[in-house]
């Protein structure tokens, strides 16, 4: 059988009326990659991720998901469990962990499966806690158990870990290994966190509204040429995104 991608894009851009935020990006994700996607604020990342989860429609180009055009088949976006970029909680909100796991569910959750879903990401323990009274970290983990009761294929993380200490960060990112290899996830993981990445993915895309560089992590890491230019691109557009903002 040939092998199917987990994701295809296929010269994918996107302009939102003031020049493209996306410019004819192809990449592909092999089922069982956790690939790294890295670029600067600004660079596309968060459009690209809307257009994949069906989110944005009118982009040109093609995105496959496990073989099917997501245009054609809105079914197959079911696969995929999305963490959206960190929110912070009303202390106060009175819904349990168990409440915001079981709302992930597209169809009638078991509970087995929402205790599964609680237990991968380690926090069966709070699972009757009202999710204000949890740290950050733990609170980030209880989206990804949102996000797994759906059982996905695919997981994309959207910048998942900021502003979290670094001992919760490691935690998290041994979370990450473990759902891409035990739970034969396939993982898009957004970060700005280039040192976590260079540990734990196997690819890496580096985005800056068009492809900068796709390939093995390891290609990217020990090339010193392709690393300075990415931190010459990021700066510029940290600087760019500073003066627009300041002015």
């Amino acid at each position: 059988m040939p092998i199917i991608d987990a994701v295809k894009v296929d010269r994918v851009s996107y302009d939102y009326g003031q020049g493209k935020i996306l410019d004819d990006i192809s990449f592909s994700v092999e089922e069982g990659d956790l690939l790294g996607m890295i670029g600067p604020n600004g660079a596309g990342k968060t459009t690209l991720f809307n257009c994949m989860l069906g989110l944005i429609e009118d982009y040109d180009g093609r995105i496959e998901i496990f073989g099917e055009d997501i245009r054609k088949s809105r079914k197959v976006l079911q696969q995929i469990g999305y963490v959206p970029q960190k929110k912070s909680i009303e202390q106060g909100f009175p819904a349990t962990v168990e409440d915001i796991v079981s709302l992930g569910a597209t169809r009638k959750p078991s509970k087995g499966n929402i205790s599964q879903a609680i237990e991968t990401v380690g926090l069966l323990d709070f699972k009757d806690r009202r999710i204000g009274e949890l740290s950050g970290g733990q609170q980030q983990r209880v989206f990804i158990a949102k996000a797994l009761v759906n059982e996905p294929r695919l997981m994309i993380l959207d910048e998942p870990a900021t502003g979290i200490d670094q001992e919760t960060q490691n935690k998290f990112y041994s979370l990450v290994k473990k759902l891409n290899k035990e739970n034969h996830i396939t993982i898009i993981w957004s970060s700005h966190d280039l040192e976590a990445i260079n540990s734990i993915a196997n690819k890496v895309a580096c985005i800056n509204r068009s492809m900068f560089f796709h390939g093995k992590s390891h290609e990217f890491f020990d090339n010193p040429e392709l690393l300075r230019k990415y931190s010459e691109s990021s700066m510029q557009a940290h600087m760019h995104d500073h003066y627009h903002h300041h002015h």
